[in-house]
C-alpha cells in the first residue's frame, strides 16, 4: 500500500471534498485537454500554500506546479469551490469535536516586512489588492461562510 505524507489528502478526506470539485468542460464532453495533474495533488499543492504562506513558485517537486494550483486556485475562488470545500472541512471537523465553531474566529490580517527593515508595516493598498492573499482572504470574507458559521454555533 502507498504510503501518502502528513502533508496530503487522506482516502477520507478526499472521498469528503471529491464531489465538490466540478468538472471542468474537457471532461464533461470528452473534448480538449484533460486536466493533469489529478485535482487532488493541485488540492494538495493549494493546502500546502495556503498553511506555509510560501510562494506558487515555491511548490517542493512533489506537487504541481505553482503555476497549475494557482489557476485552479483561482477558478475555485470564483466559482465558490473552495468556499465549499472550507465549509465542508469545518463541519467534518465540527462533527469529530476537534472544533467547536461557536468558539472560532477568521482573522484576515496580515502583515508584511520592509526589505531589510526591521520594522513591520502594513502593505500598502494597491500591493494588497494584487496579493494572491487578497484572493485567499475572500474565501473568509465570504458573506456565504459567516452565513455557515452562525448557522453552525
Amino acid at each position: 500500500m502507498k504510503r501518502r505524507r502528513a502533508e496530503q489528502l487522506t482516502d477520507e478526506q478526499w472521498a469528503l471534498l471529491e464531489p465538490l470539485i466540478p468538472k471542468s468542460e474537457s471532461h464533461r464532453t470528452g473534448r480538449g485537454r484533460p486536466e493533469v495533474p489529478t485535482d487532488r495533488d493541485v488540492l494538495n499543492g493549494v493546502f500546502r500554500v495556503l498553511r506555509t504562506g510560501a510562494a506558487w513558485v515555491d511548490l517542493p517537486d512533489r506537487f504541481p506546479s505553482g503555476s497549475t494550483c494557482f489557476r485552479r486556485f483561482s477558478r475555485w475562488v470564483k466559482q465558490g469551490v473552495l468556499r465549499h470545500i472550507l465549509e465542508a472541512l469545518a463541519q467534518d471537523l465540527e462533527e469529530r469535536g476537534g472544533i467547536d465553531l461557536s468558539e472560532c474566529f477568521i482573522d484576515g490580517t496580515f502583515t508584511v516586512a520592509k526589505k531589510g527593515g526591521s520594522k513591520w508595516e502594513r502593505p500598502g493598498g494597491a500591493k494588497v489588492r494584487s496579493s494572491w492573499l487578497l484572493q485567499t482572504l475572500l474565501v473568509f470574507h465570504s458573506p456565504c461562510t459567516r452565513i455557515l458559521l452562525g448557522h453552525m454555533k
